[in-house]
């Protein structure tokens, strides 16, 4: 996959693919499906700068976390869907 270096506090998340079958295994159709809240983290951005000190990342690659539904940009990074998202966006770590 291609590097891409995320600019402040800025990540770069792989979401999770959505459920395509229900726990009964009945299919369900693209246009019902809900839009995945979990992701990967792929890169990190360097952090940010407030009140002139460097404030790091809480995230690092491989972390897998929660966002808020309709959360970050969306891209595509070598045909694959990514997002790109504040860390403040994300609501947790998980694991």
């Amino acid at each position: 996959m291609t590097s891409i270096t995320p600019i402040g506090d800025r990540v770069v998340v792989q979401p999770e693919a959505a459920e395509e079958k229900t726990s009964s295994g009945l299919f369900i159709p693209d246009t019902a499906q809900e839009k995945p809240q979990r992701g990967s983290v792929l890169f990190v951005g360097p952090g940010q700068v407030e009140n002139g000190k460097h404030v790091g990342m809480t995230v690092k690659a491989g972390d897998t976390v929660l966002y808020g539904k309709y959360s970050g940009t969306e891209i595509t990074l070598d045909g694959q869907d990514v997002l790109i998202m504040r860390e403040s966006d994300i609501l947790g770590v998980i694991g």
